[in-house]
């Protein structure tokens, strides 16, 4: 998977400075897998498979190496490019296509912000304070939208302190996990034992569409591509290191957390990694490893949610959105309609369905992202472009849409839904976009002030 094309390396026409070290890009992926999702849907991945919890993290871990090679190609390919969107556009050279495939992105996280909210305000919350989820999911994305209005500056030395707690708490519940066993409380034999009532089969699928989205996160590196240095060589060793890392943890964790607690113990809990701190009951403060938690989950839906916020501006500024979600604050510059109006959406979703079925919604929607970047790569190799870059093996796109629309045929019928009124919802505000330019808007302008 290493093979690269071209003869020569070409020099860059004047950007963005390239200051993106491997070691931080490397950082930068790692930080972006790892994060909210594993804290949160442990307990629904036993409700699903039973004590092999690690198996479907293994398979989403194939699943996503899978796309993750057409992104490597793409990437180094057209480093300037920068997301799916894109790669769409140049494939397809359908503007309604590229479109859909950009909201699909925004969609999931609008709805990725609406399931970290729900696992904010769960049962990690709940071991600091005693409040309703749901009105807490509520207070926890308005506190997230007001510091989104006040402007984040995104520090990459800040992302590295994010992923070492990350990283810290999992490995935490590794170690604990082995003081439970080592004084013979735990059991072993769990980590191969399956969920009753369904085959291995059926269970393993199921479970990876949520194993899938804790692995999700890796395709926003294709927009930090222009500042990394010597994209063609960082790059896919950054998002391939970055993915086994995340992949070893995750699997780790698996089996620590059926090893220490039994599956059904932990199935129905929105904060199962305690469940393992207070079965291994070593003087660590539950409230401590929340806290631990919370900051990560915290995290993730604050950039998630300032992600959301700056694509919506950045597509109303294209006119392919509104006009008027493309309005900032006159003293500190932030997005200010498009952080209310996503914000609003969020919250419209955390009243819509649990965490598992948001989970589930976000991967829908990010599978199509992916076959159309898996079916772009294949379309772009008549492309040619003069300096070297990575290639995927021609097998691996066609694996990636495979296992995309495996994934999809996982999905309930709830979920369909979901996606659906979402993507629904941008086709309307599309099409009411162009016939406002057609009528006299102009695409590009933008909104400098609140009025």
């Amino acid at each position: 998977m290493s093979t690269h094309t071209g003869t020569t390396d070409q020099a860059q026409p004047v950007g963005l400075r390239r200051a993106i070290s491997g070691k931080l890009l490397f950082l930068f992926i790692l930080g972006d897998v790892l994060g909210a999702g594993v804290y949160a849907l442990v307990g629904q991945l036993a409700g699903q498979v039973g004590g092999a919890i690690w198996v479907p993290f293994a398979v989403a871990l194939v699943l996503a190496a899978l796309t993750a090679a057409s992104y490597a190609e793409l990437v180094t390919k057209y480093p300037k490019a920068g997301g799916a969107a894109v790669f769409a556009q140049r494939a397809f050279r359908r503007p309604v296509v590229s479109f859909l495939v950009g909201f699909c992105m925004l969609a999931a996280g609008v709805t990725s912000v609406a399931g970290l909210a729900l696992a904010f305000s769960g049962d990690y919350l709940g071991a600091l304070v005693d409040v309703p989820a749901l009105p807490a999911a509520l207070v926890f994305l308005t506190l997230v939208a007001l510091l989104n209005m006040r402007g984040i500056k995104d520090s990459l030395r800040a992302n590295v302190v994010m992923t070492v707690v990350e990283v810290g708490g999992l490995l935490l519940i590794v170690a604990l996990a082995a003081v439970v066993l080592g004084r013979g409380d735990g059991d072993a034999g769990r980590v191969l034992e399956f969920a009753p009532g369904r085959t291995p089969v059926a269970g393993i699928l199921a479970a990876a569409v949520l194993a899938f989205y804790s692995f999700v996160g890796f395709e926003t590196s294709a927009n930090v591509a222009e500042e990394a240095v010597d994209p063609s060589r960082t790059y896919p060793r950054a998002l391939f290191g970055g993915l086994a890392v995340a992949g070893v943890v995750y699997v780790l964790v698996g089996l620590a957390v059926s090893t220490a607690v039994a599956p059904e113990q932990i199935a129905s809990s929105s904060g199962p990694l305690l469940e393992v701190v207070r079965v291994a009951d070593v003087g660590l403060p539950s409230w401590l490893y929340s806290l631990i938690a919370l900051v990560a989950v915290a995290n993730g839906a604050l950039l998630t949610a300032i992600m959301c916020s700056r694509l919506t501006y950045g597509m109303a500024v294209e006119g392919l959105l509104p006009k008027v979600l493309s309005r900032v604050l006159p003293g500190r510059r932030t997005p200010w309609v498009a952080i209310v109006v996503t914000t609003l959406v969020s919250m419209a979703l955390v009243l819509s369905g649990d965490l598992a079925t948001l989970a589930a919604t976000v991967v829908l929607l990010l599978l199509f992202v992916f076959i159309s970047t898996n079916v772009a790569v294949l379309v772009l190799r008549r492309d040619r472009v003069e300096h070297r870059h990575f290639r995927a093996p021609t097998v691996l796109p066609v694996l990636g849409v495979v296992s995309c629309l495996a994934l999809l045929t996982q999905q309930e019928a709830g979920v369909w839904l979901r996606a659906l009124v979402l993507l629904a919802i941008g086709a309307l505000l599309h099409a009411v976009t162009r016939r406002a330019v057609r009528t006299g808007g102009q695409p590009g302008e933008r909104a400098v002030s609140g009025r």
